[in-house]
């Protein structure tokens, strides 16, 4: 079984900054790639950040230079800081991973609980 813990969300002005933390643990052979959705009321989830083993990044348009994923590779966890919020970053977010839980079987998503962040003055 494998877990994906997040931390970080909460309350904060516009332009402000708030750092999120995913760490996932349990029966866990490989990790491909771990990355950040979000869902806002009455919309579709969408992917914010996605980080590769191999290094390769990818973020929505709408984050580029405000957004900064990385990752720790020994401790299985992924941050996505985030800068010169806007109102329209509020949403839910969701951490995901694609991981291998063995070395013969094929490679699985799975998601966190969401955590809420909220732009507002």
């Amino acid at each position: 079984q494998v877990q994906l813990v997040e931390s970080g969300g909460g309350l904060v002005q516009p332009g402000g900054s708030l750092r999120l933390s995913c760490a996932a643990s349990g029966t866990i052979f490989s990790i491909h790639a771990m990355g950040w959705y979000r869902q806002a009321p009455g919309k579709q989830r969408e992917l914010v950040a996605l980080i590769f083993t191999g290094g390769s990044i990818n973020y929505v348009d709408s984050v580029k230079g405000r957004f900064t994923i990385s990752r720790d590779n020994a401790k299985n966890t992924v941050y996505l800081q985030m800068n010169n919020l806007k109102s329209e970053d509020t949403a839910v977010y969701f951490c995901n991973a694609l991981i291998r839980v063995g070395v013969e079987t094929s490679e699985t998503n799975f998601w966190g609980q969401g955590t809420l962040v909220t732009v507002s003055s």
